[in-house]
């Protein structure tokens, strides 16, 4: 049995004749009797009473077009589900994004975007990298801004380079030095985003090339928790420049080859983008600076 044929039965139920409900979809009567005649062969049950008057439902045929209304209207529902996604002017763009770009990168990004599109959403998913990862490999996200440049089949775009700066309480013995090494800072208690965190991955290959290992006292997937953290005198850390200083936290510049976040747009090559999402990255492509060539950028433009 077919959706169509569901919405035949209550055509056929509305109309409560067979001849009119013929016509009103465009069939002929023997046409429509066989119809109705092999569903309740197959469902094993008389659904319609016949009399002088017409065609009623029995007690069967209420339940069975009670079940016909429920799936004529997911099926029209799903058809517009899948319109709007294919829809580059009115779909739903899937992106991820990481905690620490929640207040700054997303929303100047979709602000722009929205001013192009309109219509289109943007259903966002904020997470730790390595969900937003498994995300994209599932399919449940199309788009991701991430650090580090992910491996595999991955697309890239970056967008933003950010500085790195170990971050001390105000009043702590480095806060007035204009610069510090990685070394220098082993024995006080450290606060960073927990193992698994691609930014996590970062610091410890900044602490591993300066010969040290940091001595971790707290871990928090928030960048501004970690902030607000050394702000309440509970450690050091290192973040990116921008989240330096905005509780009672000061930044001293590093001396560390690498001590920077490259942030970037990042999606599955190994599957086709929906319109909407091929859409998104295009516009994002057309603010990203060097974004074509691959090459790292500084920021978007306009922005700090």
């Amino acid at each position: 049995m077919q959706v169509e044929d569901l919405r035949r039965l209550l055509a056929l139920a509305d109309h409560e004749r067979v001849t009119d409900a013929a016509a009103a979809l465009h069939m002929s009567q023997p046409t429509l009797s066989r119809l109705l005649a092999r569903v309740e062969e197959e469902l094993g049950s008389r659904l319609f009473e016949r009399d002088a008057r017409g065609v009623r439902p029995n007690p069967y045929g209420e339940v069975v077009l009670a079940a016909a209304k429920d799936i004529t209207d997911r099926y029209d529902q799903l058809l517009r589900d899948l319109a709007g996604l294919l829809d580059p002017e009115s779909g739903t763009v899937r992106l991820a994004f990481l905690d620490s770009m929640a207040t700054s990168l997303v929303p100047r990004l979709l602000h722009d975007f929205r001013q192009q599109a309109p219509r289109v959403r943007v259903a966002l998913r904020q997470e730790p990298g390595h969900e937003i990862l498994r995300d994209l490999a599932s399919g449940v996200s199309e788009l991701a801004l991430i650090s580090p440049r992910p491996d595999g089949p991955h697309g890239w775009l970056p967008l933003q380079r950010q500085q790195l700066v170990l971050v001390v309480p105000a009043g702590h013995r480095l806060a007035e030095r204009a610069r510090v090494r990685l070394d220098e800072i082993a024995e006080e208690d450290f606060v960073t985003v927990p193992s698994g965190f691609g930014f996590r991955s970062l610091v410890d290959e900044l602490f591993a090339a300066a010969g040290a290992t940091p001595r971790v006292a707290f871990e928090s997937g928030d960048l501004a928790t970690i902030e607000g953290l050394v702000g309440s005198g509970l450690g050091v850390a290192l973040v990116p420049e921008e989240f330096a200083g905005a509780s009672r936290s000061v930044g001293v510049p590093l001396v560390a080859d690498g001590a920077e976040r490259v942030v970037g747009l990042t999606w599955r090559t190994d599957r086709v983008l929906a319109p909407a999402a091929a859409r998104f990255l295009e516009f994002v492509r057309s603010v990203a600076p060097f974004g074509r060539t691959g090459r790292a950028a500084g920021g978007i433009p306009g922005r700090r």
